[in-house]
């Protein structure tokens, strides 16, 4: 007689959290929107209550983290702009030199004599 081993149904479950946590963020960093959509809009800038007689309200904790940021951002912005425009201005003067060093160059060589040929 044979002898049958039975070997019990083995199953493994296998997933993801990490498809359903980042879902959408690719199409929303390609349409220039923030990765997880909370990110920055009105949302998250306005605040959620003003005053009965208009005045708004305080600004959040939040907030002005989110303020100081943009502001640091804004500087640093500034700032590689001015370098760029510094190394466009540095660029163009070297280039500028070396048209003129070629220039002065090609006028000193010796030239033929008459205009014969």
């Amino acid at each position: 007689m044979q002898a049958t081993r039975q070997i019990g149904s083995l199953s493994c479950r296998q997933f993801s959290v990490s498809a359903a946590r980042t879902a959408g963020a690719k199409w929303r960093l390609e349409h220039g929107l923030g990765r997880s959509g909370n990110e920055y809009g009105p949302l998250t800038d306005l605040p959620d209550w003003s005053f009965a007689d208009g005045r708004p309200a305080p600004f959040g904790g939040r907030r002005m983290l989110r303020k100081e940021e943009q502001i640091q951002l804004a500087k640093r912005i500034m700032q590689l702009s001015e370098e760029m425009d510094e190394a466009k201005a540095t660029f163009s003067k070297m280039e500028r030199k070396k048209k003129e060093q070629l220039k002065s160059i090609m006028d000193s060589k010796l030239k033929p004599k008459g205009g014969k040929t």
